[in-house]
């Protein structure tokens, strides 16, 4: 299907290969996408009635189209049989499926079976042509022949708080911030606080209506839309973030983060997710895709008692990483918990210890600046670089240090072995 491809083939000279076919279960859905096709061009007769298992027997004795539309709703099983019709399509086929099974785990396996997009039912005119001319460009698009193992590979670090004002959100711009100047990668901030985020507040950005946009249209996400979407915070680092109105609730099923995610895959080295602890409650999905789980906490007994809970459900939610827990703010002298105590409620060590400096974090919200970048000799800032540094190094990205000559404290620290051993997909 999608994955093998064969750069001698194009939209104009395939040879005996139509250029579109579907096969759909249900008149409704077959009068969109004949009016879909029309509209670009494409054969609306090469529209068939049945769903999968008529695409199977028809592309098992016939020639793959360029494009193939395949409905999957009287499919018991739509992963087996998807499997089926990839031993009849042609390498090179772009397919795109529609069913009516609204589960971002289904899309996700979909997807990384090899097909190009899911559309739900009932179908609009405006999604099934956004879907063809998607699959136009893919299938004209020239594919690297090389070895993709060769390829750098994508860290995505999702860094949640214990509760609100621990600091998650210092940490998640800082490490973004310190990926893109510092480590000179092309990096991705996604702040998913669709209401209250400060993301873009923090770099002095308008946020824009990108996040927005996916959320409302998760379908029309795809390489173009993010390029539009994002907005530039420098030449290596793009945020996606929003300012929802308040009266308007959070209406999505979080289809359009796990597409997203996807997309900063193909776009970006490195990924940083802002993720609010409701969110990690309501779209516990999103970590599906996560390399590096960062915990930021206070040593307070509230903070407490909330890190012992998401251990814990990250342990058994997402047990192909483990959280690296960063304690913020830490001021000198007695606290309201002292780190033994901190460390010994929570059943492990902290990793990082991120000193309180008040004074700095006003100075950078005076100049609308990153923490890290506001201050870049402070205690702060130095643990901030040691973590950023460390994760960059679990991606098996090459750290660029300053070259000062001191010990830093990832020498002592071994992240990699923090890190599962994550199943590709």
């Amino acid at each position: 299907m999608n994955a093998p491809w064969n750069p001698g083939m194009g939209m104009a000279g395939n040879g005996d290969r139509d250029t579109f076919a579907a096969f759909v279960c249900d008149e409704a859905t077959m009068d969109v996408v004949r009016n879909a096709a029309s509209e670009l061009g494409m054969s609306h007769e090469k529209c068939n009635k049945g769903g999968l298992r008529n695409a199977v027997q028809t592309l098992s004795v016939s020639a793959s189209p360029s494009i193939l539309v395949v409905d999957l709703s009287e499919c018991g099983d739509p992963l087996s049989d998807i499997n089926a019709l990839a031993e009849v399509c042609e390498p090179g086929t772009v397919v795109i499926a529609i069913g009516q099974v609204n589960d971002v785990r289904l899309y996700r396996d979909l997807t990384a079976s090899g097909i190009q997009d899911y559309l739900l039912k009932p179908l609009t005119e405006e999604a099934v042509r956004d879907a063809l001319i998607q699959g136009q460009a893919v299938f004209n698009a020239p594919r690297s022949s090389g070895d993709s193992s060769a390829a750098r590979d994508h860290v995505m670090t999702a860094v949640v708080g214990t509760r609100g004002g621990v600091g998650a959100s210092t940490i998640a711009t800082s490490l973004a911030w310190l990926f893109s100047t510092e480590h000179k990668l092309p990096t991705a901030l996604l702040d998913l606080d669709v209401h209250f985020g400060t993301g873009a507040l923090t770099m002095d950005l308008e946020p824009g209506r990108g996040l927005t946009d996916a959320i409302d249209n998760p379908s029309r996400i795809d390489g173009l839309f993010i390029e539009r979407a994002m907005v530039r915070a420098n030449d290596h680092l793009s945020v996606l973030s929003a300012e929802a109105p308040i009266h308007t609730p959070l209406m999505t099923d979080g289809s359009a983060f796990v597409q997203l995610e996807d997309e900063f895959r193909q776009a970006f080295d490195m990924t940083v997710v802002d993720l609010p602890r409701n969110m990690l409650i309501n779209f516990p999905h999103i970590l599906n895709g996560a390399d590096v789980f960062v915990l930021a906490t206070e040593l307070t007994l509230a903070s407490a008692r909330d890190a012992i809970r998401i251990l814990s459900w990250v342990s058994s939610h997402a047990e192909h990483m483990k959280p690296i827990v960063v304690a913020n703010r830490v001021a000198q002298g007695a606290g309201e918990i002292s780190r033994a105590d901190f460390e010994a409620s929570i059943e492990r060590k902290i990793d990082y210890v991120i000193p309180a400096d008040i004074k700095a974090a006003t100075q950078a919200a005076k100049l609308g600046q990153v923490f890290v970048d506001a201050n870049r000799s402070s205690k702060a800032s130095v643990a901030l670089r040691d973590l950023g540094r460390a994760i960059v190094s679990a991606g098996g990205q090459e750290a660029q240090s300053g070259g000062d000559g001191k010990a830093s404290l990832m020498n002592k620290f071994d992240l990699r072995s923090m890190l599962g051993s994550k199943q590709k997909a």
